[in-house]
């Protein structure tokens, strides 16, 4: 399996309901570096696993809906915990769509698997990933 990761990042503010989140209860800020990995079984006729300049551009437009927000005050987000886990699954999601409507190029059609990583810090992340 052949492929490719693209990084960039976000700045967050957000708040989790549970006990289990101690003081992470409050608001508090996160920036996560956001690795985008493309997966394919054979390279295209271009020899690659996907565009690196669209796949960089449309990661960069997907989480900028997401940055410099109080993810507490997006409606999507109501009554959700935006874990770093979930927010993986949310990433991957909205890049997933960015695909299927060509964004990545033609080449993309070829893409078989996605993993968004979201790192916390230098030893704390948390990834989705699933077929395209």
């Amino acid at each position: 399996m052949y492929s490719l990761t693209v990084r960039d990042h976000i700045m967050i503010a957000h708040s989790f309901q549970g006990a289990i989140f101690g003081p992470a209860q409050r608001v508090h800020g996160a920036t996560y570096l956001v690795d985008a990995c493309f997966q394919r079984s054979e390279l295209d006729t271009d020899g690659l696993v996907v565009d690196i300049g669209l796949a960089g551009e449309t990661l960069k437009a997907v989480l900028a809906d997401l940055n410099f927000r109080n993810l507490d005050d997006e409606p999507e987000f109501s009554g959700r915990n935006t874990t770093t886990e979930f927010m993986a699954r949310v990433i991957f999601d909205r890049m997933a769509a960015a695909i299927r409507e060509g964004r990545l190029g033609a080449g993309a059609r070829g893409l078989e698997r996605l993993r968004v990583t979201l790192h916390e810090s230098h030893i704390a992340w948390a990834s989705y990933e699933g077929a395209l």
